[in-house]
């Protein structure tokens, strides 16, 4: 049986922006909750606990609501542009008796073999989209990297999974890479391109002196033809 973290929640009956910046003021996140079928009630949740909760690692969480306990997860947080505090939070009721889908950390595990040989590891995709039921949400899943050679990869489908979780990502999704280093390209020097302004000035130079000496050949003929 597997264990949720416990979130407290409060019934919150203001409404609208200027009750929501009041309750934050307090040190309380606005919060929605709502489940198909049922309608949607507002709620609060202290500021604190919540951050505890999100780094609690887990994705279900356990509250209780009008005397039931319940199973929940964050659907959707909205967070402030300039501080990134989370300001607003909506709460989804989750069926343990149904499967879901979440998105699940993927944790390198082992050295890869082709980085013994210079090659550099790149976690590609930090995490995937798996569908499990509530009860069974892990907190991460890995992959083993150690048969992991240079100028390959290693892709979603080379996850293991256990038999109740599947795969919602694409197999072929990359997770890590191992490749040579990137060399460092020298610019190239465009010498061609100075070789013939070089070649193009002293045709025009040879030019230039061939007309002086036709100009100064026509001078001295005009000179005789006067004399």
């Amino acid at each position: 049986m597997a264990s949720y973290y416990k979130l407290p929640i409060e019934d919150r009956s203001g409404i609208g922006t200027g009750s929501a910046r009041a309750m934050r003021r307090d040190g309380k996140i606005p919060a929605n909750y709502y489940y198909h079928g049922e309608g949607n009630q507002n709620l609060a949740i202290d500021k604190k606990v919540f951050n505890q909760a999100i780094h609690s690692g887990q994705k279900v969480f356990e509250i209780d609501l009008n005397g039931e306990t319940v199973y929940a997860m964050i659907k959707a947080a909205q967070y402030h542009p300039v501080t990134e505090e989370v300001i607003h939070v909506d709460l989804m009721r989750v069926r343990r008796d149904e499967k879901m889908t979440f998105s699940i950390p993927v944790i390198l595990e082992g050295e890869a073999a082709g980085a013994n040989e210079g090659g550099l590891v790149t976690h590609v995709t930090t995490a995937v989209d798996l569908e499990c039921y509530p009860t069974d949400v892990p907190e991460s899943v890995t992959i083993d990297i150690s048969g992991l050679e240079l100028h390959s990869a290693l892709t979603a489908v080379d996850i293991a999974l256990p038999d109740d979780i599947s795969l919602i990502s694409a197999e072929d999704t990359t997770i890590v890479t191992c490749n040579p280093p990137k060399a460092e390209v020298e610019p190239e020097v465009e010498e061609a391109e100075g070789e013939e302004g070089e070649a193009a000035e002293g045709e025009e130079g040879e030019a230039t002196e061939g007309g002086d000496d036709e100009d100064k050949g026509a001078e001295e003929g005009e000179s005789s033809e006067e004399s």
